[in-house]
């Protein structure tokens, strides 16, 4: 029982791992050339930290409340965790496609209200203040006119990743 234990603490002690050095056992399968895409992250940490740690667990649980000997104990740990290995595969590659929102770009400023902090010279820049994905950003302006500090504007069109055209809103 001692040595199921031992493998079940052993699969913690690589999970914590796997937490700290988070992608270095994937790093040198990979720098090495070796199994290139081959397994697809089954020879990940966490992957084998499941698989040892089940190991250890459900052998001991097995040898501790049947009066099975060790090699039926080790069947039913390997059963155990092959399953904790396949579940942490699966769960780890939906997580590494989690999709995220589209990234705002400059053109999905064009049409947005803000207003002036800095006043802007005819045909100068001067800033102005807009809401990028709810979040207040603050942008180098141009306008054809002078527009006063304070003033509300409307984006034209997208200069630069920093940069808009704006016009005052006429009222």
């Amino acid at each position: 029982m001692t040595v199921f234990l031992g493998l079940g603490i052993a699969g913690i002690v690589l999970l914590a791992l796997s937490l700290v050095l988070d992608g270095v056992l994937e790093g040198l399968f990979a720098g090495a050339g070796v199994l290139d895409g081959l397994f697809d992250g089954l020879l990940s940490l966490p992957v084998i930290a499941g698989f040892v740690a089940m190991l250890g667990f459900g052998g001991a649980l097995v040898l501790g409340t049947t009066g099975a000997g060790a090699g039926p104990a080790a069947v039913a740990g390997t059963c155990a965790g092959t399953g904790a290995a396949w579940v942490t595969w699966k769960f780890t590659r939906v997580l590494m496609r989690e999709q995220t929102a589209r990234t705002p770009r400059g053109d999905d400023l064009v049409g947005t209200a803000g207003s002036v902090v800095t006043a802007i010279p005819a045909n100068g820049y001067g800033e102005v203040l807009l809401r990028l994905a709810g979040q207040p950003v603050k942008f180098a302006a141009r306008s054809s006119a002078a527009v006063a500090r304070g003033t509300e504007i409307w984006v034209d069109a997208a200069l630069s990743p920093t940069s808009v055209a704006v016009r005052p809103v006429e009222r």
